[in-house]
């Protein structure tokens, strides 16, 4: 996955829980696309600063996906909802279209466990 959407990803699921100074700058960073130089001289800190932050955020916020495994979770799930778009379009009859329906929720749920 390219580093700028796994920031995100990792920002959208996991960004709350870091400070509204960490968010300022990793949102500048990630989001804005602001180079370090421009969110250093925005927030009144070194260019090393902001790098060492944004860092230490992306380090933060794996450390929640490592331990949480919610976008792990939710990209299983999103899959499955896929799947299970497909399988509708598919000319099946009733009986395995129930089928395949069951074995989607079923592995939608275990994920969910």
């Amino acid at each position: 996955m390219e580093k700028i959407v796994e920031q995100g990803l990792l920002y959208d699921f996991y960004g709350e829980l870091l400070t509204e100074h960490q968010k300022q700058i990793y949102e500048a960073a990630v989001y804005n696309d602001m180079s370090l130089t421009e969110i250093a001289d925005e927030q009144g800190i070194s260019k090393q600063g902001v790098h060492d932050l944004i860092k230490r955020c992306t380090k933060t916020l794996q450390g929640y996906e490592d331990k949480l495994h919610m976008i792990r979770r939710f990209e299983a799930i999103k899959a499955q909802a896929e799947e299970l778009k497909m399988v509708s379009q598919k000319d099946l009859d009733v009986t395995e279209l129930k089928k395949a329906a069951l074995d989607i929720s079923d592995n939608i749920l275990e994920e969910l466990t």
